[in-house]
């Protein structure tokens, strides 16, 4: 089964490639060439990346649009005093204005403190870990300690602010869907991934969890949890690891396009099913 398994992810993950860039939020950091910039959109527009692709969009293109044509320029200087009122009135579903100026303001101090993003993560990553846990935990935790005074208010953040909604916590049980999609896109390297976070080893990623990604795996055997928590995220991510131990969210992109396509129908389709390029491996 695995060889023909990883035979028709293969297939999917070389079907699905930078022509269907436009369907994922992932587009709007392949419009900056500067690695400084990706890393700022990228943390940006992983953080929006929850309801449809069209209103996530949407909302990524608001918020960059305030943030100018070079935004790590952007971030660097952020200031909430003056820049939280560029987002006054934005809306993504339960996230406010005040919840992106936060997110602004968190990354000025990461990139104070560490140099980069992706230098403050390295903080709480070890290679002997077994996969990126211990490290989203620790990033998650570290971030929300930080300063929030000058864009909410108080001491300290609120249990109900919406920043919170950013930084999950795997030791929660969360998939942390969003930050792993963020690591993603900076660890990996290839056509779609920009491997901008070398000193994260690609092994150690986990697929980042959403309910295509979870109902499509339950269908090829991926994993048999009911729960779309941490938990099955590892679970689909060791059954990848058969398939690339070395990259096992290598498919994470294609599988998700079977869903946000409307290819890979909830219930058994003759026509879409008869069409599809992992049928013989699902068990809808």
């Amino acid at each position: 089964m695995n060889n023909r398994l990883k035979a028709r992810l293969d297939s999917l993950y070389r079907t699905f490639d930078l022509a269907f860039l436009a369907t994922d939020p992932l587009e709007f950091v392949h419009k900056y060439d500067n690695p400084e910039d990706r890393e700022i959109v990228g943390l940006v527009s992983s953080s929006l990346a929850y309801g449809r692709v069209d209103t996530i969009k949407k909302s990524i293109a608001k918020v960059m649009a305030a943030a100018g044509p070079h935004p790590y320029k952007f971030t660097r200087r952020f200031d909430p005093a003056k820049d939280k009122a560029l987002f006054d009135g934005f809306v993504h579903r339960f996230n406010r204005g005040d919840d992106i100026a936060c997110l602004f303001w968190f990354a000025r101090q990461m990139i104070e403190e560490s140099g980069s993003i992706g230098g403050f993560f390295l903080k709480g990553y070890s290679s002997g870990h077994k996969n990126v846990k211990q490290a989203l935990a620790a990033f998650s935790n570290s971030v929300l300690s930080l300063d929030s005074s000058a864009v909410y208010g108080g001491r300290r953040l609120a249990p109900k602010a919406g920043v919170r909604f950013f930084f999950p916590n795997p030791e929660d049980a969360s998939p942390c869907k969003r930050l792993n999609l963020y690591l993603r896109w900076m660890v990996r390297a290839d056509r779609l991934d920009f491997g901008q976070w070398s000193g994260v080893d690609t092994a150690k990623l986990v697929i980042p969890l959403d309910t295509h990604i979870a109902r499509i795996s339950k269908n090829i055997g991926l994993t048999r949890r009911a729960s779309p928590d941490w938990k099955m995220a590892e679970e689909i991510t060791e059954a990848l690891k058969a398939l690339d131990p070395s990259d096992p969210v290598k498919y994470d992109f294609a599988l998700c396009r079977l869903g946000i396509l409307d290819k890979c129908p909830k219930n058994k389709d003759a026509a879409k099913c008869e069409s599809c390029l992992i049928k013989d491996i699902c068990v809808l």
